[in-house]
């Protein structure tokens, strides 16, 4: 028969029509290839979720990083990262989205065929990315054997990012490996392919220069003598240190800043002795000229020589050396006090307060870096800083341009459709093909949003790094240093003197590691909340610790701290009592010597809380005294009482291994009497009427605690509020006895032997006790009154 006839042509239509695909095989594929498609989006969206957790928390919540739980989410987001990629990758070669199903009649076939430009080249770079934010937030640690174990950087990241190159470039070999290496375009590789090649594999190289630089940089500060092995120097230079100080001290001479190490130690050459390091040279006093930097040349440096004329650049220095000396005493080096009288001399200067919190408080953010950052290792090198900035800078550059591209792309597409993957399928019975039909499948916007997504967070990641080199304190001190040196040298200064005035005087929030906030919790609650709610139940249901607030640390706490340490330096040799050597200066403060008599320090804390408490009820806070710099001296001594009460109560619930008790018993016994205050308490929930005046509410108050409790703490406390509120000599004196009592209290709990316990207060941001323990060991006090052994093992008590 002639195909052209009329004839012909029917039955072709006929069998045109017969072979039209059965609507149940085509219901099959679409469901097949949407369960794909989405399964693929929601694994891109839960990766860019757990990106976004990581870059979060191991970027700017640095101090929630080493919980237990946010270690479980980065396990967990490493873990899952390999087989999602693995998975979603996979689904975009050439031709593993074609689809080919024999129906159930044995006679007909579905194929279809499946093609996308802008899809893969999202997801793999989706995959880079993810790997680029994880880098970032990963802490490489070179430190000594004795302070722990060294952070090295992690192999499977590198092993993860070759798996997905090896993925992207043999699964889109054709369309886009290949052009990664081309710049004009060809009839196989048209313009939108060629960018999308590089936007694809370029974060794979700045990934490489990342893990690379870490290594390297691991690597030299592994054994270098300013960073790794410093701990051993440091230790055999203070013995020798010590040796000519003494020398010193019969001149008189003994209260001048010592020369403690700054930078430089590995431009001497050292060797080995059984207890550590020293300088192989004769040792003498270290001289300019040998590009070792020390405390005592920055110290009585001319102020011309610094970058600015602000004592700054010397504190910051300062605290630099003393972050060398305790890393000596994390180390467990039987370490010997030096520069003793000159660190005294700073403690006993009026008004220097908020200088001395803030030389330890560096010291302390110094101590955080080089424990739990990647940061001190690129100081091994003066090279390392500069190109860690250039990759930053790259990496920064890269996603606005990508983002600018991706843009551009996403618009093209959007006119083609908002769709992600196009097919073509057709069915086959007896040889006969049938006519052609299109489907497209997902959602532009799941390649577009988990994209940008990603690349906000890696710029958030990088500009943080950024940052952190420009203000750090590391930086700042390089560049005191080379400031210090080529003054001293006579040789034109490297750095331009404005620019390193200017960056002294940068400062970065997320640099400062203390944010100088105390927490504060209380066992006398007078407005108790019922704890039906989900936060209560939670907390109840996990024993989790008693509510706390954090608040700014008063001036009048640093105060009055500062002027213990002080008091207790004149008259006794600094021998610091629980509470009972402040109480003693005065006859009035002797008649309260009983409370000290409880059989732990935890039953006296809470005792003294208790009556803090009280008194402070019988006479309110008020808001205005805040305003210290023109409160009266009552008001201060308020201020400090009250604030450091509740952060000795704090300390119970939150922190009790800081504590001298055994933790067990600190949180137990804080349980137990917060749990019979409440009960006492709870019937003030019921009473309703006009408010209290503040005494009657302390007649009410003190009533009922007399009456209902039954702990002896309580009861203790309860008499000692209403000695406090009867005292003659009126409210002044009593305020002016609590304050002595605490500040004693909280430099008597500080000084221990518990490294493990400051180091993860470090970690979590530090605290005040902890700061209080260093600001001690540099004064010489390791230890409490009659505490032996490990505990005054850094130089006993001054």
């Amino acid at each position: 028969m002639d195909p052209e006839s009329p004839t012909g042509t029917c039955s072709n239509a006929a069998l045109q029509e017969q072979l039209r695909c059965p609507s149940l095989a085509v219901a099959a594929f679409y469901d097949t290839m949407e369960r794909q498609i989405w399964l693929g989006n929601a694994l891109l969206l839960t990766g860019a979720a757990m990106t976004g957790v990581m870059v979060g928390i191991g970027s700017y919540g640095r101090r929630y990083r080493h919980h237990r739980f946010t270690r479980f989410i980065f396990l967990g987001a490493n873990t899952l990262f390999l087989p999602i990629i693995s998975y979603v990758v996979s689904t975009l070669g050439d031709n593993s989205n074609d689809y080919v199903n024999l129906h159930k009649d044995r006679m007909t076939t579905l194929a279809a065929l499946c093609d996308s430009v802008f899809h893969p080249c999202m997801i793999i770079t989706w995959a880079f990315l993810f790997q680029i934010a994880a880098i970032n937030t990963t802490s490489v640690v070179a430190i000594d054997s004795r302070e722990g174990r060294k952070v090295r950087p992690p192999p499977e990241l590198l092993l993860r990012g070759i798996w997905t190159f090896y993925l992207g470039a043999s699964i889109t070999e054709k369309r886009f490996f290949h052009g990664l290496f081309r710049f004009s375009p060809t009839e196989d590789h048209g313009p939108l392919t060629l960018i999308c090649s590089k936007i694809m594999f370029t974060p794979f190289a700045l990934l490489c220069a990342k893990i690379w630089l870490k290594c390297y940089s691991f690597g030299k500060a592994r054994k270098s003598f300013a960073l790794g092995r410093n701990p051993s120097l440091v230790f055999g230079y203070t013995q020798q240190l010590l040796q000519q100080q003494q020398g010193r001290s019969r001149n008189g001479e003994d209260a001048l800043p010592p020369a403690l190490l700054v930078m430089g130690e590995d431009s001497r050459k050292v060797e080995k002795q059984p207890w550590g390091y020293v300088f192989s040279e004769t040792w003498t006093p270290p001289t300019d000229s040998t590009g070792l930097v020390t405390l005592d040349t920055v110290w009585q440096s001319d102020q011309t020589m610094l970058p600015t004329s602000t004592p700054r650049p010397k504190d910051l220095c300062l605290s630099f050396a003393l972050f060398k000396l305790l890393r000596c005493r994390f180390a467990r080096y039987d370490l010997a006090n030096v520069g003793l009288k000159f660190f005294w001399s700073l403690l006993l200067k009026d008004g220097e307060h908020d200088r001395v919190f803030r030389v330890i408080a560096d010291e302390l953010s110094f101590l955080n870096d080089y424990y739990y950052s990647s940061l001190p290792i690129s100081y091994s090198k003066c090279w390392l800083p500069i190109l860690s900035v250039l990759i930053s800078v790259l990496s920064i550059g890269y996603c606005v341009v990508a983002a600018y591209f991706i843009v551009v792309f996403a618009a093209q597409v959007h006119k083609q459709g908002r769709n992600q993957i196009h097919c073509a399928f057709w069915c086959n019975k007896l040889q006969v093909v049938s006519e052609p039909r299109s489907k497209r499948f997902g959602s532009l916007y799941f390649d577009v949003v988990p994209e940008f997504m990603l690349l906000v967070l890696v710029l958030i990641a990088e500009v943080r790094d950024l940052s952190s080199y420009i203000c750090s304190n590391w930086t700042k001190v390089a560049l005191i240093c080379h400031c210090v040196k080529s003054a001293t040298l006579q040789h034109p200064l490297g750095v331009p003197k404005w620019i390193a005035s200017l960056l002294l005087q940068c400062r970065c929030k997320i640099t400062d590691h203390w944010d100088e906030k105390i927490g504060q919790c209380s066992v006398l609650v007078l407005q108790p909340t019922a704890r039906t709610t989900l936060v209560g139940l939670l907390s109840r249901l996990f024993h989790l610790p008693d509510e706390k607030r954090r608040v700014e640390l008063p001036v009048a706490v640093k105060v009055c701290i500062v002027d213990a340490l002080r008091t207790a330096a004149s008259s006794n040799g600094c021998r610091l009592g629980n509470g009972r050597t402040s109480l003693n200066r005065s006859q009035v403060g002797k008649g309260f010597l009983w409370a000290c008599n409880g059989k732990s320090t935890s039953d006296i804390i809470l005792t003294w809380h208790i009556g803090t408490s009280i008194l402070e009820v019988r006479h309110p806070f008020r808001h205005d005294d805040q305003e210290q710099g023109s409160s009266p001296v009552s008001d201060r001594h308020k201020i400090a009482a009250t604030h450091l009460s509740r952060y000795c109560a704090y300390l119970m619930t939150w922190s009790p291994e800081l504590l001298p008790d055994e933790e067990a018993w600190s949180k137990g016994l804080y349980e137990a009497v917060k749990e019979d205050t409440e009960r006492v308490l709870a019937d003030r929930i019921t009473m309703s009427g006009p408010p209290l005046t503040p005494e009657a509410e302390y007649q009410e108050l003190v009533k009922l605690l007399s009456a209902g409790s039954n702990h002896s703490v309580v009861m203790n406390g309860v008499w000692l509020g209403k000695r406090l509120v009867e005292l003659v000599e009126g409210e002044e004196t009593a305020w002016a006895i609590l304050a002595g009592f605490w500040a004693e209290m909280i430099l008597y709990v500080a000084p221990s032997n518990n490294l493990k316990g400051h180091r993860k207060a470090v970690a979590r941001g530090g605290e005040l006790i902890t700061l209080l323990w260093a600001l001690l060991f540099h004064a010489g006090i390791v230890s409490r009154p009659g505490e032996t052994g490990g505990a005054a093992s850094a130089g006993g008590v001054v």
